[in-house]
């Protein structure tokens, strides 16, 4: 995580914690010449509305005047994380227990780097997957320190 994306989680964690909302992820990259900010809100029951988003890019608004920890311009975005939400904490892991979830690792385990299938255990250093390879299922644990990247998908086989 970068000094940016800390420091603005500091400055809207207080905002959010009035509106009883949940920050789920901070991102500050450049795409092409732009820099964006985005910041992914929900609520706890995962039904975030665009009201709720536009209140709280107000007051990070002020509050980023305020403090003016960017030096660059940049656009800023507060948005649902949508259908496709992260799971970077420990809790994301936790509330997905029995979703469908894509999982991609930094190394190969068993010659592959990305599995799709319902996420079935959730423990502190690994995570249970169980998937369909061609017409069986199979059940893969993955070291927690190898992801590269977790969040919900969609099952379009269902």
């Amino acid at each position: 995580m970068s000094k940016i994306t800390e420091e603005i989680e500091k400055l809207v964690s207080p905002i959010l914690e009035e509106l009883k909302l949940e920050l789920v992820d901070v991102e500050f990259l450049k795409e092409g010449r732009d820099w964006f900010l985005r910041v992914y809100i929900d609520t706890p029951e995962g039904s975030i509305d665009i009201d709720q988003c536009a209140q709280v890019s107000e007051k990070l608004s002020e509050e980023l005047d305020r403090t003016d920890p960017i030096t660059q311009n940049y656009f800023l975005e507060v948005s649902s994380p949508g259908a496709e939400r992260p799971l970077k904490k420990e809790e994301d892991f936790e509330k997905a227990i029995g979703q469908f979830v894509f999982i991609k690792t930094y190394e190969p385990i068993d010659g592959m780097k990305e599995f799709e299938g319902y996420l079935l255990a959730n423990g502190p250093d690994t995570a249970e997957v169980e998937m369909r390879i061609k017409t069986r299922k199979v059940t893969v644990v993955i070291n927690k320190d190898k992801i590269a990247l977790a969040r919900l998908a969609i099952d379009f086989s269902a």
